[in-house]
């Protein structure tokens, strides 16, 4: 099926391309988000008629997106999700997520504005894009933690995996510390011990000041 791209389009095309596309694909997204239409000599007549209005109102709902786009880039917002002790969330973070995220910190996005390639399944850092125009696409982060004080810990830099080796580590010393200091008053009542005198030494020094 042929339409006419009102509005640049990824990996298909600019404003006023006439291209191909699946009828499938051009019935249940393009022409229903008002992306294109059909290729009839009706509508790209249409369009030449409005590409200059059409140019227009592009140029400034890009300059709106890339002033968000500037503000937007980089920065890193914080989820919270319950997880195992390995780092596995009990579901999955999705786009409505990150928009939630990102809208509770002041920025107005939408779920279908962010692209998640690939499920988020584990606590962590994990970057996301955002397509705030057809032609601006901006860089968000998503810090997943149990808890405040963990997505405090991720931003420094460290992970689950290693904060968990930091508390074993933590843990098994505490042990080891709490074993020393029962070897040691062992030691000290050992110690002691030998230093009172015998019963039976006390009988002999008895007898010799006896005789």
């Amino acid at each position: 099926m042929q339409v006419i791209l009102l509005e640049r389009v990824s990996k298909l095309g600019q404003m006023g391309d006439v291209v191909d596309v699946k009828s499938g694909y051009a019935r249940n997204f393009l022409l229903p988000q008002g992306k294109a239409l059909s290729a009839s000599e009706a509508n790209i007549a249409q369009f030449e008629t409005q590409k200059a209005q059409l140019e227009a109102r592009n140029l400034e709902t890009r300059k709106e997106a890339e002033a968000l786009g500037e503000r937007l880039d980089g920065q890193q917002f914080i989820v919270i999700r319950q997880a195992s002790d390995g780092g596995n969330l009990y579901g999955s973070v999705t786009p409505r997520d990150a928009a939630d995220a990102a809208t509770e910190a002041g920025f107005s996005l939408d779920r279908k504005q962010v692209v998640i390639a690939q499920p988020i399944k584990e606590l962590g850092l994990h970057s996301v894009d955002v397509t705030l125009h057809p032609e601006v696409e901006v860089t968000m982060v998503l810090n997943v933690a149990r808890s405040q004080e963990e997505a405090e810990l991720q931003a420094s830099g460290k992970t689950i995996q290693e904060l968990a080796a930091e508390e074993e580590a933590e843990a098994e010393f505490e042990i080891a510390e709490l074993f020393d200091e029962i070897g040691a008053a062992e030691l000290d009542e050992l110690e002691e011990t030998d230093d009172q005198p015998r019963p039976e030494e006390d009988a002999e020094d008895d007898g010799a000041s006896k005789a």
